[in-house]
């Protein structure tokens, strides 16, 4: 992943700066790949803290449940599935007011800047980018969470242990 936002970060910065720009842009791609690697680990340390289990083992589970894949064999690891997914929908539930409200304006906000200093391409591509992204944002986390909600149910049987719904349970589908 971090590897993923240099690369991005190195080509945005190009290509809004030009060729001359080329140290600044990588020493900036550097120091955000860094600071989303770091990120990710300690999110993943947190998790396998949170649901009891190793933290190489996180990001399989997390895998498996994105793809809606196989189950585990070991019911120490299904737990430590089943409280991985429950951890993500009590996540998605408690940011659903005001992560996507505040990416859509980060997102489609920044354009109407762009516009307002008079520079329509960068204001256009930044308006392209920003519809783009948020599309792909909304799709991505309701598949996440029907797939969430599905392996949950595989483990747990269709009516779920104990009656405790999943995140469609608070409010609507995500």
């Amino acid at each position: 992943m971090g590897l993923l936002v240099l690369v991005i970060g190195v080509a945005v910065r190009l290509a809004f700066r030009g060729w001359s720009a080329w140290p600044e842009a990588l020493a900036g791609g550097v120091f955000y790949a860094g600071f989303l690697t770091w990120f990710l680990m300690w999110r993943r340390r947190r998790d396998a803290k949170a649901v009891g289990t190793d933290p190489d083992r996180v990001p399989e589970l997390e895998r498996r449940i994105a793809k809606n894949g196989e189950l585990p064999d070991d019911p120490a690891e299904q737990e430590a599935m089943i409280r991985l997914i429950r951890r993500r929908e009590e996540k998605l539930r408690r940011s659903r007011r005001w992560a996507f409200p505040l990416l859509g304006v980060i997102f489609l906000g920044v354009p109407l800047l762009w516009f307002a200093s008079g520079d329509e391409p960068a204001g256009l591509w930044t308006l392209c980018f920003g519809v783009a992204f948020m599309s792909w944002m909304i799709w991505f986390n309701r598949r996440f969470v029907r797939r969430m909600v599905a392996m949950r149910q595989r483990i747990e049987g269709v009516g779920g242990v104990g009656g405790v719904g999943g995140i469609e349970g608070a409010g609507g589908r995500a």
